[in-house]
């Protein structure tokens, strides 16, 4: 199908497009590291580019699959290969494990749409994401007991937060994206502001409202509010559109580096935001 291979083409160029984005506090980007060691911009592309056949993977297996409420299962062995290759192509570097498990949700949830003839707005692609991922969270983290020893990040975050980070956004329809990026991002883009400058503003309006699990893994619940009331300040500050808010935003960016924090949570929804609005705009997608 020809639309599956563009909506899987407008993921990864989802992820080239939130890595090219500078300044990116804390984040890799085309100016530095942030705050990693082991990657760098060049390490994301190709990252990208080795996840590119799996994406469209996704999107198959939601055009071919007839039940949106048992999708998970067949994407769930995609992803898995996915990550693998991710790893084997970075040296075993975690560049877009979040991505992966976003993107296999909403391609598929894609796919399924317009292989059953649903509209592909964003708010479409959410609410059957919310119903592919239905009961997410109490089956992978229901049977958790409190003084388990977590083996991912994403169950420490659980077991010591209660909070359930990227599966908690997929099965409540991605609200972060909904309800605070899009609509931004949409705004900015028909005000024709630079594409870079329009992601970064779209990652600090996230990161002052994402509880980012990324953040929990190196520090405490103390930092990442913290991390939350700076990205919020600087967009009373203009964000990237004026002098004052480009500068903070280049100071936090030093700030989040020299203490080693990496807000990745948010800029793997950065990369959504930028998916669900292309997809909207597609001039091929609109006339399937």
């Amino acid at each position: 199908m020809r639309g599956v291979d563009h909506i899987a083409a407008l993921a990864v160029e989802a992820l080239l497009v939130e890595v090219a984005a500078t300044p990116k506090p804390g984040l890799v980007d085309r100016a530095n590291n942030g705050a990693h060691d082991d990657m760098d911009f060049f390490t994301f592309q190709a990252s990208a580019a080795a996840l590119a056949p799996y994406f469209a993977e996704f999107a198959r297996a939601g055009a071919g699959h007839e039940h949106l409420d048992t999708l998970l299962a067949q994407l769930r062995p995609i992803g898995c290969r996915a990550e693998a290759a991710m790893y084997a192509r970075t040296g075993g570097v975690n560049t877009h494990k979040g991505a992966v498990f976003s993107f296999g949700i909403l391609l598929g949830a894609a796919g399924w749409l317009m292989a059953h003839g649903g509209r592909l707005t964003a708010d479409a692609v959410l609410d059957a994401a919310k119903t592919i991922c239905a009961g997410l969270c109490r089956a992978d983290y229901g049977a958790l007991a409190k003084d388990a020893v977590p083996t991912t990040k994403g169950q420490a975050a659980y077991l010591a937060y209660g909070l359930t980070g990227v599966r908690g956004e997929a099965e409540a329809g991605f609200p972060l994206v909904r309800a605070y990026a899009l609509p931004l991002y949409r705004t900015r883009r028909a005000a024709h502001i630079p594409l870079n400058d329009v992601l970064v503003d779209v990652l600090l309006v996230l990161m002052a409202h994402n509880m980012d699990t990324n953040i929990l893994g190196r520090h405490d619940l103390a930092m990442l509010h913290r991390v939350q009331g700076d990205a919020a300040r600087i967009l009373t500050l203009g964000g990237m559109g004026t002098a004052a808010g480009r500068a903070a935003v280049e100071a936090f960016d030093a700030q989040l580096i020299a203490v080693w924090v990496s807000p990745g949570g948010s800029a793997d929804l950065v990369a959504v935001t930028h998916f669900l609005y292309e997809m909207e705009q597609s001039d091929m997608l609109r006339s399937m």
